[in-house]
């Protein structure tokens, strides 16, 4: 795990704050980020790391805000597929799955 994220999440431990790690954990396709890519977010919308950035990682950054209001970690599928892609602008093909953990 990247030093930094390691250290972000003792930082909030000791400060008595939730924050969600976001892992990619499997790929098909054309994706912006590999499995094991991590992302650090806290309630108020920070980040630490990327996942791949763009209409992907926003709609995974909504999804760990609502996991964190609920206290529940998650898996999340994100689909990047072709014709979703185009409409989006996104330049991937694939499909990621994110396991949306709460610290």
């Amino acid at each position: 795990m990247d030093r930094n994220i390691l250290e972000a999440i003792c930082t909030a431990q000791d400060n008595g704050e939730r924050v969600a790690l976001v892992t990619v954990v499997k790929t098909m396709g054309s994706t912006p980020r590999s499995a094991g890519s991590k992302m650090l977010m806290w309630p108020d919308g920070r980040t630490l790391g990327t996942i791949g950035g763009g209409c992907a990682e926003a709609d995974v950054r909504m999804q760990a805000l609502t996991a964190m209001d609920s206290k529940q970690s998650l898996m999340y599928r994100v689909e990047m597929l072709n014709d979703i892609a185009a409409t989006e602008g996104m330049v991937c093909g694939g499909v990621m799955e994110v396991f949306i953990q709460i610290i």
